[in-house]
């Protein structure tokens, strides 16, 4: 039986997505990227009785971090993100390392690029990709901390090994569809498409 749930939120002018995790078994629960009308989170842990443990950044943009302070503050939740992210954090995660919701673990996945502190979180054959990548498209790296060598490493090198049944969970509401799955991105989303690193900078750049 699987314990693991995510609820999916549409918020704010930008479509962005924030996720509500929660392992039922112990009832302690995660927000990614509470970036805007939280109210939601809130009544949605409020009816499960689920206990809000940790708060989730895949990077430092306001529009992903908005409410994750005042969360915080309500809840006593820990926020958690990429160890060199220059955004307030509790807990400060290297690649690979993770903090566990009752007998869920939830990995941190060092994915710079569009940031220098993106991340995604993989817990439970979900992977939350924040604004690395999107359904049909990928985060901008023309911004001051971006760097489309470093998107290269994590676009086609480090996500495409990941399973293919892994669901992506973005952090905007892009795409055609609010999900998707590595697969179904690796055949079908062109920034995904295998190119030489020469290539991918002479693309992303045009």
């Amino acid at each position: 039986m699987n314990v693991f749930k995510t609820e999916q939120y549409r918020v704010g002018k930008a479509l962005n997505f924030s996720y509500l995790l929660i392992d039922t078994e112990s009832g302690e629960a995660a927000v990614v990227d509470p970036s805007f009308e939280t109210a939601q989170v809130e009544t949605a842990l409020a009816s499960s009785g689920a206990k809000l443990k940790y708060i989730l950044l895949t990077h430092h943009h306001y529009d992903h971090v908005q409410e994750a302070d005042s969360l915080s503050r309500k809840t006593g939740a820990k926020i958690v993100a990429h160890a060199s992210s220059k955004v307030r954090h509790d807990i400060g995660l290297e690649d690979g390392q993770s903090v566990s919701l009752g007998s869920t673990e939830v990995k941190l996945m060092h994915t710079p690029g569009h940031t220098s502190d993106s991340s995604c979180y993989l817990a439970s054959g979900n992977l939350y990709t924040g604004d690395t990548l999107f359904v049909g498209e990928c985060g901008r790296v023309d911004l001051d901390d971006s760097d489309p060598e470093r998107m290269y490493e994590s676009l086609l090198v480090k996500l495409p090994a990941l399973p293919d049944d892994v669901i992506v969970f973005p952090g905007h509401d892009y795409g055609k569809t609010p999900s998707s799955t590595i697969g179904m991105e690796k055949r079908s989303n062109y920034t995904m498409q295998k190119r030489t690193k020469e290539a991918f900078l002479e693309f992303m750049i045009s």
